[in-house]
């Protein structure tokens, strides 16, 4: 039987999710947790590798269940193995071509930025900090060159393996809460470090170094070496997959994070 997982966590002190030789990863916490419930080993492929210090609202994996348990023993029987800092939301059965990773047709990501004088205490490691003073309308404005289908090569990482650098963003917003900035994407996939990259330049046009035009010169330009820097990964939560409704699966909560940091 395969069964899919929702399952939220803090990066903060994992190695990222991609199980590593010398563990302390993610995916090696959760699949520890699920041969304790299955007394076998269990392998899982999730939505969407996360680096180290990145969190997940709302990753999904799936794995093919090689004894029959109830749904409740891959909820409340994993967590009670996982350690802190991840947790199972939800667990059911789908059909077995559900595939976690290639039945999304898009994915989600936010990123909460902390911009005043003083560096970060309470959030530490939750969100990204900059002390420069930011201009919202330059940033949102910056944005919206960013919707539709584009080259993304100057915000990709030199080691990305995707196939192609064109990919299609369908949301690119920036909005503030206070001293709060709240950056939010969706697109058909990403690159690797795509979404901090995007940042690091937004951010660059926030505090007044480009113009919002500078979006449009990197898109053309097509190269690494002329964007920003690479933003910190402490503010980047995966908001999960996009999938059909048909495949019945919980939608991840669009208001996640709103208020939470005043």
């Amino acid at each position: 039987m395969r069964i899919a997982l929702g399952l939220e966590y803090c990066g903060t002190n994992f190695h990222g999710w991609q199980s590593q030789l010398q563990g302390g990863t993610v995916q090696d916490a959760l699949e520890f947790a699920l041969a304790e419930i299955a007394g076998q080993p269990i392998r899982v492929i999730c939505a969407g590798r996360t680096d180290a210090g990145v969190h997940a609202s709302h990753q999904v994996v799936h794995f093919d269940a090689p004894v029959e348990r109830p749904v409740t023993a891959w909820l409340r029987g994993v967590n009670s193995h996982l350690p802190e800092g991840v947790a199972v939301l939800w667990a059911q059965p789908v059909d077995a071509e559900f595939h976690a990773r290639f039945s999304a047709r898009g994915r989600r990501y936010r990123y909460l930025l902390l911009n005043r004088p003083q560096r970060v205490g309470l959030w530490h490691g939750r969100v990204g900090w900059t002390h420069w003073p930011l201009d919202l309308a330059l940033m949102q404005e910056a944005a919206s060159r960013l919707l539709g289908e584009h080259d993304f090569s100057a915000f990709r990482a030199a080691g990305c393996q995707a196939k192609t650098p064109i990919k299609t963003l369908w949301r690119a917003d920036v909005r503030q809460r206070g001293n709060l900035f709240i950056f939010d994407f969706e697109a058909s996939a990403f690159l690797h470090h795509m979404v901090r990259n995007l940042v690091g330049s937004l951010v660059y046009i926030g505090k007044g170094e480009n113009s919002p035009d500078w979006i449009a010169e990197l898109l053309q330009m097509k190269d690494r070496k002329y964007a920003a820097p690479t933003f910190s990964p402490d503010g980047l939560y995966f908001r999960g997959p996009i999938y059909e409704p048909h495949w019945g699966l919980p939608d991840p909560d669009d208001d996640f994070l709103d208020g939470v940091l005043k």
